[in-house]
């Protein structure tokens, strides 16, 4: 695996730019630039006061903090969040509050996290028929529990 170049631009004074917590994280903290509470099933997008410009053939995927998912219900609703390489806009995070309580966020807290990709482009064949399978079409837990 090679390393990526990610070029990160702060669009609001307040932005924290994204940084790994340890040595071998897999994701890059990502911090909030306004405070904003979520109540019980509410939704919001969260602005992180950041823009980036990834290589050509790369993503970043948005994802959740066990943490916050963990004990407060707070999650990433389309998690993981895909960040095409070629969006200059802001970073947003969608978050839901699945928990029974409303929930606070504050400028600078840690929201979720950016894992980056690479991205493999497919090309598309329309078919007349395809090859058969083992698991043919068995889907949504056909392979999982036996009633």
């Amino acid at each position: 695996m090679r390393d990526m170049k990610v070029f990160i631009k702060r669009i609001n004074p307040d932005a924290v730019i994204p940084a790994y917590a340890h040595e071998g994280d897999a994701g890059l903290d990502v911090c909030s630039v306004e405070d904003i509470t979520l109540g019980p099933g509410e939704r919001a997008v969260v602005k992180t006061g950041l823009v980036m410009e990834l290589p050509a053939n790369a993503e970043a995927q948005v994802r959740p903090r066990s943490g916050l998912a963990a004990k407060h219900g707070i999650t990433v609703l389309n998690s993981p969040g895909t960040i095409d390489s070629g969006y200059r806009g802001e970073v947003g995070v969608i978050l839901i509050n699945l928990g029974q309580a409303p929930f606070s966020l504050h400028k600078g807290d840690r929201i979720a996290q950016l894992v980056f990709a690479e991205v493999a482009r497919a090309e598309v064949v329309e078919a007349d028929s395809l090859a058969g399978s083992e698991r043919g079409t068995g889907g949504f837990g056909s392979t999982g529990i036996q009633s």
